[in-house]
């Protein structure tokens, strides 16, 4: 055996020392990928219930929204409603009232200073006697 030979084989021997050093290595992260691909995959598993759940959770939220929608133009009708029914009393009522009401107040004021003048005058006639 020559010294190329003798280099040779310790070259190989220390090569398979390095290879075996390396087995244990590559062996865990094959381990590691595995359980990488389990956790994507099971995350993917509980993703699409979570994402079909919430698709639902929207849709019952818009409905709800829907509703509301049409409560609040329910109530804005009614508010235009009360509005115009208000303006009608008032035009309808409000106008004969207040003429009513001035009527009476002239009639009031002018037996006030008619009788005011009466006695006025009654009095003014017995201080002449």
């Amino acid at each position: 055996m020559g010294v190329g030979e003798i280099a040779g084989l310790v070259a190989a021997i220390a090569f398979a020392v390095l290879a075996g050093f390396m087995i244990y290595p590559l062996i865990r992260l094959g381990k590691m990928f595995d359980q990488i691909a389990q956790t994507v995959k099971d995350s993917g598993d509980h993703a699409i219930p979570a994402l079909d759940e919430s698709v639902t959770t929207v849709k019952q939220v818009n409905k709800s929204l829907e509703d509301v929608n049409k409560i609040s133009a329910a109530a804005s009708t009614t508010a235009n409603n009360v509005g115009a029914l208000t303006d009608l009393y008032g035009s309808f009522l409000g106008k004969p009232v207040i003429k009513v009401a001035s009527a009476m107040y002239a009639v009031k004021s002018t037996a006030q200073s008619f009788l005011a003048k009466k006695t006025a005058v009654q009095g003014s006639e017995g201080k002449g006697e």
